[in-house]
């Protein structure tokens, strides 16, 4: 079967052949026709299967018939991220190049003037992320009542980001009668509810059982310590044929810190998470995919939908949190018919992780063992400048005190401890000692020394009120008002023995 049998125009068959595709994959061969018959759809296959085209390519066709009209889009898709809306955005530039389509981006992290400019100006196709679309809602810069076609791509993606709410508000804002087309690599209970609730009798088209692995992609797992980590990594980079590979870690900072190791051990690597504004993102896909890099460090941004040709490898360097992220992860790899290879390096905190990837594919997971010299050899090299091997490889004179084995360090304390016991040391001549101990401190630099003391001790007093200038000291003056006679003799029984108030030792005759 070829695309001229979907039943195509021939502008865009133009346009396909022009891109190098000339045979459909399977949901394309049996998403294309329902589609272009206006029918609703749920669309289940594996990543890297051609999704994306299965539903541009019937949109160009239908919308090749009508005109835009200011703030009110003909079509809407949806996608979770800024990256796979952008990526949805390169096809229609590539599909409808034959067709008088316009087309508008609406994705955080940009200005909004130019996205309302192009609203303004009216639109075929508008690519969506949920949160921009809303706040352009309700600011009340774009109409949804003319939208006629939906297409909600990575459904599951959309359910983990918590954007199901969202969706079902903007549902509500569309005509009732209307085309809606989901797509997703899984189905999990909540997606096939919203299915229900806003598709009217679709057809349903499952190309694979709902995450499954692609055939292509061949899968190892490989065992080792939370601090070796790296240091396997580099080496299956170094040894496994690596044209260019996506390395997936489970958090932001990890991805930071990775990207960083891998700069300094002399791989051209490239990061991206999402604390990096859009860009910065942009810019280290571009210089991914023109080779400018040939490492991209990822979070699970650039896990869906990211389609960048030749990915030889990818790369877990954490077990994924959720098990489907494990199947578009390695989806990244092995896409249009290609081979790839898929490593996931995983510790013994992992297993249950491991175990729950492999329960959601229904196969394990091949685990192979690697040689390497795994003692950490990156844990103080660098600091000290020396050139990348292990401590126990240098020789024991380069190697620093604290570096040498632990009996070598006992022993030499050993040597001389026995050194100082057994040779009596000589006595240093006083001269040689005069010169050696420090100076002492002479009369007038000890009286300078006092003065500056006591200025500060007065400077102290003053300001905490205790200026002895000012003040006679309190024992002084509490003797002089005669509540303390250390000097008096003991009070007979019976005569007043307290402190004497002074007003009775004033007389009135006086």
């Amino acid at each position: 079967m070829s695309f001229a049998d979907l039943g195509l125009s021939d502008e865009l068959l133009q346009s396909v052949v022009a891109a190098g595709y000339d045979t459909p994959t399977p949901i394309q061969a049996q998403a294309i026709p329902s589609v272009l018959m206006m029918r609703d759809l749920i669309g289940i296959a594996q990543t890297g299967t051609g999704k994306t085209a299965s539903f541009v390519l019937p949109m160009i066709d239908i919308l090749a018939h009508g005109r835009r009209r200011a703030l009110m889009p003909r079509s809407l898709i949806l996608e979770p991220t800024r990256e796979l809306a952008a990526q949805v955005a390169e096809n229609f530039e590539k599909y409808g190049k034959n067709h008088d389509l316009k087309m508008a981006l609406l994705i955080g992290g940009v200005q909004m003037g130019d996205q309302v400019k192009a609203l303004s100006e009216g639109v075929d196709v508008l690519i969506a992320t949920p949160g921009r679309l809303m706040d352009l809602f309700e600011r009340g810069k774009i109409l949804l009542t003319g939208c006629n076609l939906l297409v909600i791509d990575e459904a599951d993606r959309m359910l983990d980001m918590g954007f199901i709410p969202d969706i079902e508000n903007i549902c509500t804002k569309l005509p009732a009668q209307r085309q809606t087309l989901l797509f997703s690599a899984t189905m999990p209970p909540p997606i096939k509810k919203l299915a229900d609730r806003f598709l009217s009798n679709p057809k349903y088209i499952e190309v694979a059982r709902p995450a499954s692995n692609n055939t292509s992609i061949a899968q190892h797992k490989v065992k080792c310590g939370s601090k070796q980590k790296r240091e396997l990594l580099r080496h299956l980079l170094r040894t496994d044929n690596v044209s260019t590979a996506i390395i997936f870690a489970n958090r932001k900072t990890t991805v930071r810190e990775l990207a960083k190791s891998l700069k300094r051990h002399g791989f051209a690597a490239g990061e991206i998470h999402g604390d990096m504004d859009q860009s910065s993102r942009i810019a280290e896909l571009d210089r991914f995919k023109d080779g400018s890099i040939s490492i991209l460090v990822a979070s699970d941004v650039a896990a869906r939908g990211l389609d960048v040709k030749g990915v030889s490898h990818v790369f877990n360097f954490d077990t994924p949190w959720h098990p489907d992220d494990y199947v578009h992860r390695i989806g990244r790899t092995g896409r249009g018919g290609a081979t790839g290879r898929a490593f996931t390096i995983y510790t013994s905190e992992d297993a249950e992780a491991i175990a729950n990837v492999e329960k959601l594919t229904g196969s394990p997971i091949p685990e192979i063992t690697v040689d390497f010299d795994g003692k950490g050899e990156e844990k103080g090299v660098r600091r000290q400048g020396r050139e990348d091997k292990p401590r126990e490889d240098r020789p024991r004179e380069e190697r620093p005190r604290d570096e040498k084995p632990r009996e070598e360090r006992s022993r030499d304390r050993g040597n001389r401890r026995d050194r100082s016991r057994a040779e009596p040391v000589a006595e240093t001549p006083r001269a040689e000692v005069e010169s050696v101990a420090p100076r002492s401190e002479t009369r007038t630099e000890r009286r300078a020394r006092d003065e500056r003391n006591d200025a500060h001790v007065e400077r102290s007093d003053r300001r905490y009120g205790r200026d002895d200038r000012y003040e006679q000291p309190r024992r002084e003056q509490e003797r002089s008002r005669g509540r303390w006679r250390d000097n008096d003799p003991p009070s007979k029984p019976g005569e007043w023995n307290g402190p004497i108030p002074e007003f009775l030792g004033v007389s009135a005759l006086v």
